[in-house]
């Protein structure tokens, strides 16, 4: 695994994304003026007209705040799958490290693969998250995760298989 910058330097070519989610939406802080706009109109229902000082205030503490989350969220959630690279948060896996693609967990009992170390630098899958079994080489065992988890199975899978044929029951 290599981390993002770690071959700066190098310049990369180009590979086809055959998945991608951003992690978080900017279309979160409309919430600030939401709130700045809801507490101007409480004022006004009170009868103490509009003083901007309090709607204000909500607007830049509700924005600033909600910036900060949406900034971390898009940096350590974000998922892309080229035909080279895994990225996940900001942990890079090259995809020829990837051997197999376990079956999703179905039934009462847990399998192995959900015990595994989860992609990415968080201790983790995150919230909203669907973690995704995979062997890596030298017999390691990982968890890649998405929100959009079918999609991504499904790209994992068809990666692996193009290069690793799936064995035949014999």
């Amino acid at each position: 695994m290599i981390e993002d910058g770690a071959d700066a330097g190098q310049a990369e070519t180009p590979h086809e994304v055959l998945f991608y989610e951003q992690g978080a939406s900017w279309l979160w802080l409309l919430a600030g003026p939401a709130a700045g706009v809801a507490m101007a109109l409480i004022q006004l229902s009170a009868g103490y007209g509009i003083q901007l000082l309090v709607p204000g205030i909500f607007f830049v503490l509700v924005s600033g705040f909600l910036a900060v989350q949406v900034k971390a969220a898009r940096i350590h959630t974000s998922v892309e799958l080229t035909t080279h690279k895994l990225r996940q948060g900001t942990e890079t896996t090259l995809t020829d490290e990837i051997v197999r693609v376990y079956p999703e967990a179905t039934g009462s009992e847990t399998p192995k693969w959900q015990y595994a170390r989860a992609l990415g630098e968080l201790t983790g899958v995150p919230r909203g998250r669907t973690g995704i079994g995979v062997r890596l080489t030298n017999d390691r065992t990982a968890q890649a995760w998405a929100r959009k988890h079918n999609q991504l199975r499904a790209a994992l899978t068809n990666l692996v298989e193009e290069r690793i044929p799936p064995e035949s029951a014999t």
